[in-house]
């Protein structure tokens, strides 16, 4: 491949689609959500009684994404991105006729089953034929859906639930699901791997159970009164399995998982820093809708229509996004993206129902900013430096702790919320609901800043065979 800027035409029409399933697959973890009152009534169900179906989708997802890899290994990446994205477009059109609540989580359960293949497997088709020269400009491509995601669910479920029906948020999936389909038999080559290792079975066992448990217990504490007994018991539960589960990845000949690739600087930043990063941009969303609707009692359509400025913050970045990173290199360019990202969560603090809409708008769009260009940051430096040996191991991590970091989102916002309350008690008698969010994006700001003296580590030339930058050494002889 051409190490000018332009990327192959194939490969950027494969990371395109990659993109386009990484978008439905993120678009259907938080769309239901606006909708829960009504898939309620037309089943028969309690609202509350919903959450499972948004349980059943992240839980899934969580759970097999690991085995994703060892999957592209045994029978191919070709057969099993084919089948995943039939498995998702099949379980969508179920979802949408769903005559029982039964019907419908079984059929979020397979949803989730054919996402945890299709993402993964297909962004490694892409990184596999991507040399480090071009990484910058096709992580670009296969970041934005969660970006772009997280902002429009909110809107778009409330529009097609006010204006056509709940059942339109999986139909919707079935022609791009077709689409996407008969677009990927002509794209994506590569038959069946030789030599697949065993399945380590019991890999498989506690990373799953410790995934599931650790997904669940984020999802009992979204819920407004959760049940704070059962999320310690299931994160208790997690913390254990999960821990067994590194000691024994760490141990095993031919792990499900191979931890050992932590040992890359640049990849185990990616992974810790990454991880506190996504979560908390991925919260942004959800509270400012929060703030708008029920403390300012906006419309859900005024309240989205503000947070889709967050969007327009991603894609005005993103032409120079790239340029950035080669001009400077990650580490600044990730301390002033997660710094700028804390600094605009303190000012949407500030709000209140008298602020000007200009000014919302204006901290939405910095906001969005610096969710862009961290998200291109973490998710390019993380493979810079990985051996081509290891990016299979590299990718399945990856991409599992960044479903665990953008599940954790919500459930950190609500809890954030909810600590905010006496907080703001705390800090004074006169304490309002709109002085709980203020603590409460306060809290998310500490937590991005943690990001921040992280990235503050880095090497000076870390990522530079990604960004082309001469190490400092070099420059400095000039």
């Amino acid at each position: 491949m051409s190490s000018t800027d332009a990327i192959d035409r194939r490969l950027r029409n494969v990371a395109l689609l990659v993109a386009a399933c990484f978008f439905m697959e993120n678009l259907d973890g938080t769309i239901v959500t606006t909708a829960a009152p009504r898939i309620g009534r037309a089943l028969g169900v309690p609202a509350t009684s919903v959450s499972l179906v948004i349980a059943a989708y992240l839980v899934t997802l969580a759970v097999l994404i690991p085995l994703s890899g060892w999957l592209a290994t045994r029978w191919g990446a070709r057969p099993v991105f084919l089948a995943a994205i039939a498995i998702f477009t099949a379980a969508s059109l179920g979802c949408a006729v769903s005559a029982t609540f039964a019907e419908l989580v079984a059929c979020r359960v397979a949803q989730g089953a054919g996402g945890a293949m299709m993402v993964p497997v297909g962004r490694l088709v892409v990184l596999s034929q991507t040399e480090k020269s071009d990484l910058l400009r096709v992580t670009s491509l296969l970041v934005w859906p969660a970006l772009i995601a997280p902002v429009v669910a909110p809107l778009a479920g409330g529009l097609l639930t006010t204006y056509a029906s709940w059942r339109w948020l999986f139909l919707v999936n079935v022609p791009l699901g077709v689409i996407a389909w008969v677009i990927a038999w002509r794209l994506i080559d590569g038959g069946r791997s030789a030599g697949a290792p065993p399945l380590d079975v019991p890999g498989v066992a506690l990373t799953c159970a410790g995934l599931a448990a650790a997904t669940y217990t984020a999802e009992v504490l979204s819920e407004t009164g959760g049940d704070w007994t059962l999320a310690a018991v299931l994160g208790a539960a997690a913390v254990l399995a999960l821990a067994a589960a590194a000691r024994h990845l760490l141990r095993a000949a031919h792990p499900l998982v191979n931890l050992r690739t932590l040992r890359v600087t640049t990849f185990r930043t990616a992974i810790g820093s990454g991880s506190l990063f996504w979560c908390s941009v991925a919260a942004v969303p959800f509270l400012l809708t929060l703030l708008f609707q029920d403390v300012f009692g906006w419309s859900p359509v005024k309240s989205g229509a503000l947070v889709l400025f967050v969007f327009v913050g991603n894609i005005a970045i993103k032409p120079a996004t790239t340029p950035l990173l080669r001009r400077f290199g990650f580490r600044p360019v990730l301390v002033a993206a997660t710094a700028g990202a804390a600094a605009t969560m303190v000012a949407a603090g500030m709000f209140s129902a008298g602020t000007p809409l200009v000014v919302i708008a204006l901290v939405a769009v910095l906001s969005g900013v610096g969710r862009s260009v961290g998200m291109t940051g973490y998710t390019t430096i993380a493979f810079s430096d990985t051996p081509p040996e290891q990016l299979r191991d590299a990718n399945t991590l990856q991409a599992t702790a960044q479903q665990l970091s953008v599940g954790l989102g919500v459930p950190l916002a609500a809890i954030a919320v909810r600590a905010g309350r006496p907080l703001a008690a705390l800090l004074s008698r006169h304490a309002s609901s709109g002085d709980a969010y203020a603590v409460a994006f306060g809290l998310m700001a500490a937590v991005v800043l943690m990001a921040t003296a992280a990235a503050l580590r880095l090497h000076p030339d870390a990522g530079s065979a990604v960004s082309r930058r001469r190490p400092t050494e070099s420059r400095e002889t000039a």
